[in-house]
């Protein structure tokens, strides 16, 4: 999945209009405009389509998060330089509160089947035994069951 898919379906599972894009990037630490989310939320094959590179991706979520969750006292977390399907999924999680029954219920709206111990090994530092990559069809089933529970 790239950057820009999941930059698509977060703004349209919550529904947010490019004023509400700007101030999460803004949220972020990030100053965009209006022309350069559109580059990014445009088909692949349009002419004008830019690629979201990891670290925008990291901001916006960054943003989200303080959206969400409101901003933190004292210094703010700095972007990632490479996002994963895993660091998305866990950047969403504190954005939304979730917790693992959550989780669970979001991946079980999209029908697909994910035990405790899986959403454990998602959520593990990359250098874990046990850490488990999280594959583009769980981050794609994810985002679905997202826009099934938030999306009036």
């Amino acid at each position: 999945m790239t950057n820009n898919d999941v930059l698509r379906r977060l703004r349209y599972t919550f529904d947010f209009s490019d004023d509400e894009m700007i101030r999460i990037f803004d949220l972020g630490d990030y100053k965009t405009t209006r022309t350069e989310i559109s580059d990014w939320l445009k088909p692949e094959d349009h002419a004008s389509y830019i690629n979201l590179p990891d670290k925008k991706l990291a901001h916006f979520l960054n943003g989200f998060i303080n959206l969400k969750r409101g901003k933190r006292e004292g210094e703010q977390p700095t972007a990632e330089s490479t996002m994963t399907n895993n660091l998305v999924l866990k950047k969403l999680k504190i954005a939304l509160a979730l917790k693992t029954e959550d989780l669970i219920s979001i991946f079980k709206q999209a029908d697909l089947e994910v035990s405790k111990n899986e959403i454990s090994a998602f959520m593990r530092n990359p250098k874990q035994s046990q850490y488990r990559q999280l594959l583009d069809q769980y981050l794609r089933n994810f985002l679905m069951g997202l826009q099934l529970r938030y999306r009036t």
